[in-house]
């Protein structure tokens, strides 16, 4: 039988990367600085963000594992043969291709380049029970230690060039929003209405970045009870005449996720409804000015509470205030370190990014029933605050005739 490689390189095509390769150098140089720090010689990610973060390449596992290996000299992606040479042209520093005729070939692969008997950093958030195994017999570190928390600190603090992307991905975010907006009527369907905004913003990141790969931008319409939790899936509910409506337009752009959330009314709004929405968007207002360089989150967390308190609205917060934005989405990451709730307290820094985001959700049968969610990003600057959405919120603007 002909031998059959465990694993190979397969380079072809030209090289497109999300960044200047200068920015993923600067990355990787800070990523070796805290493994300095840490004592770590060699780096093993296996996660969408991290991965996708210090390479460039955002991988579609469907089963299989994928990986980066970081050594003081090197930045090498293992991926499956299943995606032929995408993974180098869409990556930064060297890749290998690992074989499936093999069981455990991409171990074998990370092993290749890791070596054995070293120090060795992983993403404990990450690595299953499964998985950490089998880094321990192909690797047999001497040592483990977790770089999730670290390299969550490190992606928590935006490049220029980053928040740059993020400002494109709220501008786009905001069309899609018109779209949509454009499409509400009575008798339309939430997903026909969903449909509308994520071609807005697809053909639009296509004009914009006509070489990026186009994937996972999406949208939420939610109506009527549907719109009492801020992650429900579309439906096919028709829209009725005093609806309260959800807009949640999510572009996605090598793998940096931006929102854009707002409440709207079709038709007429009911007296309890409209105090209720103009409650929220009161706080939201109040979240905004308090969003500035030094602000603790748990601080501002404290503040809002305290306005909804006032109008005894508190018990009806549906989750925390707003969320850190760069390498994540709904199938992967999060930068659970900045986060507008009472238990984060991390000082806002210029770089760093941030939504504002209050939801009240009233239950059925309630005065003004519903769910009520207005959402802005914010970048922290030098001296101050940049909101870089633009799509207007509350009832003067969103009440849909």
């Amino acid at each position: 039988m002909q031998d059959r490689p465990q694993y190979f390189r397969f380079h072809q095509g030209s090289r497109v990367l999300p960044f200047a390769p200068e920015e993923y150098a600067q990355r990787l140089q800070g990523l070796r600085a805290i493994m300095a720090r840490e004592g770590v010689e060699v780096a093993v990610f296996t996660s969408m963000h991290n991965i996708a973060y210090y390479s460039g390449f955002l991988y579609c596992s469907f089963g299989r594992p994928y990986g980066l290996v970081v050594t003081m000299q090197d930045s090498v992606t293992l991926s499956a043969g299943i995606d032929g040479a995408q993974p180098w042209r869409r990556g930064y520093g060297d890749n290998l291709t690992y074989t499936d005729w093999e069981r455990d070939n991409f171990w074998r692969a990370v092993a290749h380049v890791a070596g054995q008997g070293r120090r060795v950093g992983y993403e404990g958030d990450h690595l299953t029970l499964a998985q950490a195994g089998l880094l321990d017999a192909f690797l047999a570190p001497v040592a483990k230690m977790d770089l999730a928390p670290a390299t969550m600190q490190q992606r928590m603090r935006k490049s220029p060039a980053e928040c740059d992307l993020i400002r494109a991905g709220a501008n786009v975010a905001d069309l899609g929003g018109a779209a949509i907006r454009d499409a509400i009527r009575p008798g339309a369907r939430e997903i026909d209405i969903s449909m509308a905004g994520r071609d807005a913003m697809e053909l639009e990141i296509a004009r914009r970045f006509p070489q990026a790969e186009y994937r996972d931008s999406w949208v939420w319409f939610q109506s009527g009870i549907n719109t009492d939790g801020a992650h429900n899936p579309v439906t096919s509910r028709k829209l009725e005449h005093g609806d309260i409506l959800s807009l949640n337009t999510f572009p996605m752009i090598s793998g940096y996720y931006t929102a854009l959330e707002r409440t709207l009314f079709l038709g007429d709004v009911d007296a309890d409804s409209l105090r209720i929405w103009q409650a929220n968007v009161a706080a939201h207002e109040l979240g905004l000015s308090l969003l500035k360089p030094g602000a603790r989150c748990s601080e501002v967390t404290a503040a809002i509470n305290a306005f909804f308190a006032e109008h005894d609205l508190l018990q009806y917060r549906s989750f925390g205030y707003g969320h850190s934005f760069g390498v994540l989405s709904h199938y992967y990451g999060r930068e659970a370190g900045l986060e507008l709730r009472e238990d984060i307290d991390t000082v806002l820094e210029p770089g760093m990014v941030i939504s504002m985001e209050p939801m009240l959700t009233i239950p059925e049968g309630q005065p003004g029933a519903g769910g009520y969610r207005e959402h802005d990003i914010v970048i922290m600057t030098e001296d101050g605050a940049e909101n870089i959405t633009g799509f207007p919120y509350g009832p003067e603007a969103n009440v849909i005739a």
